[in-house]
């Protein structure tokens, strides 16, 4: 949205206005999901002037208000669903990962988490009709697990009918069995995976801010993006709060993380997955002591919590621990050369 709309909010002059989008608020609806206190602390404008700015963006864009059921299952049905061409883990998902929400994948070393955000990566660029939501993708990296030889691998894995059908969607001359063809969709799909390694927890919680920025550059573009994956979450903000005397503060800044994610899959209708690291609970008798980082903060947050568990050879155990409208299950998958793969 151009600074010139900006300006006819009560309060915003020019000034402010290259304030606000030097901040990232170039738009009525990112103005009006934020808080007063953001605004002041981001653009420098005091409080009670951000609060009128905030109060003229939700008239503006037209939220904030009730609605009635009815109106929320209409907007639901613009909800993607991203397969993971799965059936069983598709059909514990009811369907696959949704976007506007944020699904907390977590699990003990070696589990398969950034298998997860690798070939979700690659799925979310697929067509429609084969379980894809022909849209880009962004990976926060705070672990140095990006491997753009594993996305090769994945896309070469992936069914024929699939490869052909996302060539035919991206004109590229050719078929599976076509070298050259599947190594220019490779190229072409790493192209639109945009990466950023994280260094600490605040440059982690920047990139968050920048996602925003780049998702609302590519908002009408033909791949928009529709996928942000961080992985991993928690191991940052792990290891730099330590003891409890440094937990509050940790939880506080995790939180507001949480809501700068929540914002970008909201805003731009993108499904959210965070990787989470685990400890184990000494004081557990029964059942698995193994338990997620991040405490309620992460907990209430997160729509979906999926736990992966090893099991025997590459077989993994989904397990679906929290859903705000499915049943807890789990299902079976594989982590093999060529992506995960149905048991």
């Amino acid at each position: 949205m151009p600074e010139a709309d900006l300006e006819t909010l009560p309060g915003v002059g020019p000034a402010t206005a290259d304030k606000l989008s030097e901040a990232g608020f170039e738009s009525f609806q990112s103005l009006a999901v934020a808080s007063p206190s953001e605004l002041s602390n981001t653009a420098d404008v005091g409080e009670s002037t951000a609060a009128d700015i905030v109060r003229a963006a939700r008239d503006a864009a037209d939220i904030g208000g009730f609605e009635t059921g009815t109106t929320v299952l209409e907007r639901r049905n613009e909800i993607g669903k991203l397969s993971w061409h799965i059936d069983e883990v598709d059909d514990l998902l009811g369907g696959g990962i949704e976007t506007q929400s944020i699904t907390e994948v977590y699990g003990e070393f070696g589990s398969g988490k950034s298998q997860v955000t690798h070939q979700m990566s690659v799925n979310v660029q697929l067509p429609k009709e084969v379980g894809g939501l022909h849209g880009s993708a962004i990976f926060v990296d705070s672990e140095d697990t990006f491997r753009p030889e594993r996305i090769d691998d994945m896309v070469r894995g992936l069914p024929d009918d699939v490869i052909n059908a996302t060539l035919e969607d991206r004109e590229i001359e050719g078929s599976a069995a076509d070298e050259g063809a599947v190594d220019e969709l490779i190229d072409d799909i790493l192209d639109k995976i945009h990466v950023a390694k994280a260094f600490n927890s605040n440059h982690q919680m920047l990139l968050a801010e920048k996602a925003k920025e780049l998702a609302s550059e590519h908002e009408d573009s033909e791949y928009p993006v529709r996928l942000l994956a961080v992985d991993s979450l928690t191991a940052h903000f792990r290891a730099e709060y330590v003891g409890r005397g440094q937990l509050a503060d940790r939880q506080q800044k995790l939180n507001k993380h949480l809501h700068d994610l929540d914002k970008v899959g909201n805003l731009y209708n993108a499904a959210v997955i965070v990787t989470n690291q685990v400890a184990s609970n000494p004081d557990s008798f029964f059942g698995d002591p193994t338990q997620p980082i991040g405490g309620n903060i992460l907990g209430h947050k997160s729509t979906f919590r999926i736990y992966l568990r090893k099991s025997k050879g590459d077989k993994r155990i989904v397990r679906l621990v929290d859903a705000p409208n499915l049943a807890d299950g789990e299902g079976v998958m594989r982590v093999q050369d060529g992506g995960l793969k149905p048991e």
